[in-house]
């Protein structure tokens, strides 16, 4: 649970610096004629990525916690992050593909291991 608990912090910590990066620098994920998967500005994706890892952020530290609500939220919020991960894609593959390799370790973690912490 520690490791699932670190790990969403950290993602959370990704989101942001993306988001930061999105709202400054947009021109930085311009790689082509690719696009977006959905067509929004990348100053919405921003703070799509901001607000999305306050909240992924603020779940990991819930996880520490123990409790089974903490752990459900973690899933659903990484779940989130996938998808979120999947639409931005287009824009940078690689970070975004390590961040949803990360979510699913998340998952993993919280549904196997999720009552661990209790003990």
């Amino acid at each position: 649970m520690a490791f699932a608990g670190t790990m969403m912090v950290l993602l959370g910590t990704f989101h942001v610096i993306e988001g930061i990066v999105a709202l400054f620098r947009d021109q930085y994920f311009l790689v082509g004629d690719t696009g977006l998967t959905i067509h929004v500005s990348y100053t919405t994706w921003g703070w799509v990525h901001i607000l999305g890892g306050l909240v992924v952020a603020a779940a990991g530290v819930a996880v520490f916690t123990g409790k089974v609500w903490a752990r459900t939220v973690g899933v659903v919020v990484a779940f989130l992050s996938a998808l979120v991960n999947v639409a931005f894609l287009a824009s940078y593959p690689v970070w975004s593909a390590l961040m949803i390799v990360i979510d699913v370790l998340v998952i993993w973690a919280l549904t196997v291991h999720g009552s661990e912490l209790k003990e």
